[in-house]
Parts: C-alpha cells; structure tokens; sequence
C-alpha cells in the first residue's frame, strides 16, 4: 500500500467513526493483498508510511469476496472487476486478506 493511501486512510480514520469504515482492496496477489490488509487493520508491517505503528482495525475485503460481490450490480462488475475476476485466483486473495480479519 503506497504512502498517500496511507495518509488517506488515516485521515478518514480520524474524521469518522472507524467502525463506519470498510476497506477494499484489489491487489493482484495474495502476498500484497496481506500486507495491505494488516496495514489497516494492525499498522504497517514497514513502518515506512503514515500507519507505522496505528492499528486502526478497519474492517477489510478483496474485491473478489463473494460477500463483496453479491452487492455490485452485475453492470458494474463486469466493467470494472470481471476480468480481474476471470485472470487471478480469486481465492488465495480472499484467503490472504481473511486471514489477517480478527476472529
């Protein structure tokens, strides 16, 4: 997760309840998808950007969870997401970022 992400998402956190939140992310590997995902949810791994050390414990999802899924409209997927959906391994992804979700 680069930088200026960071900074964004601290700054919603700080401007609006966290619980209020939910991050979506869309990384194309599992190994991203993790870090991506412990970074909002417990700081980043780096200490390298604005997270460093803040657990927010947002609420996050790969864009290919089929909780996600089930409210895009079928229009909207298929422009943004569908090939997406067709070329990557859907599951490994939503795994990885799973994992990282506390119990």
């Amino acid at each position: 997760m680069d930088l200026q992400s960071q900074e964004a998402i601290l700054r919603l956190a700080q401007a609006k309840d966290p619980s209020s939140l939910l991050v979506l992310l869309g990384a194309p590997d599992p190994e991203a998808a993790e870090i991506s995902a412990e970074t909002v949810i417990s700081g980043d791994p780096a200490y390298a950007g604005a997270l460093a050390g803040t657990q927010l414990g947002l609420d996050v999802y790969h864009v290919l969870d089929d909780d996600v899924r089930a409210d895009v409209p079928d229009d909207v997927w298929e422009e943004q997401i569908g090939l997406m959906a067709d070329v990557l391994d859907g599951d490994a992804l939503v795994a990885a970022v799973r994992a990282m979700r506390p119990s």
